[in-house]
């Protein structure tokens, strides 16, 4: 054999190896794709609408699953929307979480689409022992008396009721997740709650009694005033939605009830205090304290309220500090 026919045959020998070896990395990694997409795929999904629900969604599910939160932080739960991408979300879960008392008003109608496609789904504030509207001359929304008071979450108690509920319906509706394991972790959240009940009763003891009354940028704590022993005697936007706008009349039987309780501060969501305060100073001629609370959505990680534990933690400060003056 020539010494050029050897050099070919050893080319040829060598082009051979690579291919198989290429052969053999590219059938390694199909198969990885392949285990790790059965993988995701028996990770079961559990797609969230609020993210006040959603963190304790989390905490309940814990490495159990896949839990998707469809509202962005400082979101208003009224106004927000979805994407075609997050819709699709919704029909494709193994379990949806929602309020279920007209919260996510541009989101039920895709709710409605996901359970009609056989889509399991959990309304948690039908199931938390609503409260109602009363009248406005009870302090309450004008035009909503004895529609549900979706905002259950401003209590933590029935919040502490909806956690074992919602770890309920994980075990039922995600084959994959170990039942033990949701139970601990809900268990272990359930008694943060109960401990953040202890705390805020103990903060707002502080409050006098000639001091507990309550205005808001709409009706938003009736269930934390039923809770703690407030009284809300009125709120800028007189109804249990954001998308709702104040009359002239409103804002002045508004002034009206607070100059009669003597309250100088309304508590206004951190999205819209500055536009609240320039209400009100207009109507009452000044002296009006606006407090920030983050009363319907979660912020950002870092801003302060992020989880559900810290928002209360810090509307429960803020409130104290703003009816007390210290």
């Amino acid at each position: 054999m020539t010494r050029t026919e050897a050099e070919r045959r050893a080319k040829v020998g060598a082009t051979r190896v690579r291919h198989m070896v290429a052969g053999i990395l590219a059938l390694v990694t199909a198969v990885a794709a392949t285990a790790c997409t059965a993988t995701g795929q028996d990770r079961p999904s559990i797609v969230v609408t609020t993210n006040i629900l959603g963190d304790i969604t989390r905490e309940i599910v814990g490495d159990e699953g896949d839990v998707t939160v469809l509202m962005k932080p400082n979101a208003d739960p009224h106004s927000f929307g979805l994407s075609a991408v997050q819709a699709a979300e919704l029909e494709q879960a193994d379990l949806v979480v929602y309020n279920g008392l007209g919260l996510e008003e541009n989101v039920l109608r895709h709710v409605d689409a996901a359970r009609e496609s056989g889509v399991a789904t959990f309304a948690a504030g039908e199931a938390a022992d609503p409260l109602t509207f009363h009248t406005a001359a009870d302090g309450g929304p004008e035009g909503e008396e004895g529609q549900p008071d979706p905002h259950f979450w401003t209590d933590p108690d029935r919040m502490n009721k909806v956690t074992g509920l919602i770890a309920d319906q994980v075990i039922k509706h995600a084959d994959s997740v170990d039942p033990d394991t949701v139970r601990a972790n809900a268990d272990r959240y359930a008694k943060q709650l109960t401990d953040l009940t202890t705390w805020m009763k103990k903060s707002f003891g502080r409050v006098p009694a000639d001091r507990r009354s309550l205005v808001t940028n709409h009706h938003v704590f009736g269930y934390l005033a039923d809770r703690f022993g407030f009284e809300v005697i009125g709120a800028v936007i007189p109804s249990g939605t954001t998308l709702a706008s104040p009359s002239s009349s409103d804002l002045r039987s508004l002034t009206q009830a607070m100059e009669k309780a003597g309250v100088r501060t309304v508590f206004a969501d951190s999205s819209q205090p500055k536009r609240l305060a320039e209400v009100l100073r207009t109507e009452m001629g000044g002296g009006v304290r606006v407090v920030e609370l983050h009363s319907e959505s979660l912020t950002a990680k870092g801003a302060g309220a992020d989880t559900y534990l810290r928002m209360m933690h810090a509307n429960t400060t803020a409130m104290v500090t703003g009816l007390t003056g210290t």
